[in-house]
């Protein structure tokens, strides 16, 4: 099996097929009476950014634990780069650059050293270090800032320099969970720029966020998971299939009679329709000419309407729709 395994990765890099990065198959982890993750499958390509999406207590962070062996699981395998992942895999591990949510630097050393600190477990050689760390801070925008302390550092400094002393030995795989927490959207757009250079110069990625906007702009391929496991994969698009529904139709429209009202409601691309003066708003069917078929309406029955827009379902519908509306703890 082992050696069906290599010919298949062997013929997958003559026709130029990317080979997995992440294998993870069949994965159990239980805490008691709970299973954080139910049989668990994931397998990421190289050169992806994955994006990995899941209400609070889906199992992320788990997975992500087990992943990087930092947890022991009941059941299954995991594989980075082709070999299996443990706790003693340090080859392993080399190739891998992980920035979590919680900023984790010492406030002790400034900015370059913390970067040099970080580098450092990776990289023995001084010289070599240092030029990766100049790099690293040329890289997030922190020259001026090399020698402050992290308490003078603004929130979307400090996550920059999160990123800088994970990405600075210039891993081959990177993990990103909720990296742009609590920043403003200057620092957001910067992070996320710089996500995608190391995607370009390489880098196979992993990101989690709740922010649907910016896994929808910057990841090739998007799993949605909950309950421990992944109930949708595809990119955005072939996610967005997978609901029926279609545009957001919004009109600006003064005392609309209710009589119009009701025929509106009867047409059948209509899903949802709600007024409230002046604002019209229609939620229809997924695949008809939405937005047409209701203006051709408004024309027919000389109702005069003022600013209209017309939204496409987006990321975050396709996840509300499969995970459900109800709060998690």
């Amino acid at each position: 099996m082992i050696e069906a395994d290599k010919r298949y990765d062997n013929d997958n890099k003559a026709r130029g097929v990317k080979s997995l990065v992440v294998k993870v198959n069949n994965l159990v982890k239980r805490y008691g009476e709970l299973i954080a993750l139910d049989h668990f499958n994931l397998a990421v390509n190289e050169g992806e950014i994955f994006g990995l999406l899941g209400p609070n207590g889906s199992g992320k962070t788990t997975a992500i634990n087990c992943i990087l062996a930092l947890l022991k699981y009941d059941k299954g395998t995991i594989e980075v780069f082709g070999q299996t992942m443990s706790p003693d895999a340090s080859s392993i591990k080399q190739e891998i650059g992980i920035i979590m949510q919680n900023v984790a630097v010492f406030n002790e050393l400034t900015v370059r050293e913390n970067i040099n600190y970080f580098c450092g477990l990776y990289i023995s050689d001084k010289q070599r270090r240092a030029a990766l760390v100049e790099e690293a801070i040329e890289f997030v925008g922190l020259h001026d800032f090399r020698k402050f302390y992290p308490r003078k550092l603004s929130g979307g400094l400090l996550r920059r320099l999160n990123i800088a002393c994970g990405i600075a030995h210039q891993p081959k795989l990177i993990i990103l969970d909720e990296p742009t927490v609590a920043v403003d959207p200057q620092s957001r757009n910067n992070i996320l720029e710089g996500i995608q250079k190391l995607n370009r110069r390489g880098a196979t990625i992993i990101y989690t966020s709740h922010y649907m906007e910016e896994v929808e702009q910057i990841c090739t391929r998007i799993a949605i998971m909950d309950r421990g496991k992944i109930i949708a994969i595809g990119t955005k698009d072939e996610l967005k299939s997978m609901i029926n529904a279609g545009e957001k139709i919004s009109a600006e429209i003064y005392a609309l009679a209710a009589v119009h009202i009701d025929k509106l409601k009867q047409l059948p691309y209509i899903s949802l329709l709600e007024y409230h003066d002046p604002i019209l708003l229609i939620k229809s069917e997924r695949g008809k000419n939405n937005l047409g078929a209701v203006l051709e309406y408004f024309r027919a029955e000389n109702i005069p309407y003022g600013r209209i827009y017309c939204e496409q379902p987006t990321l975050n519908d396709v996840f509300l729709e499969i995970t459900g509306k109800q709060l998690r703890d």
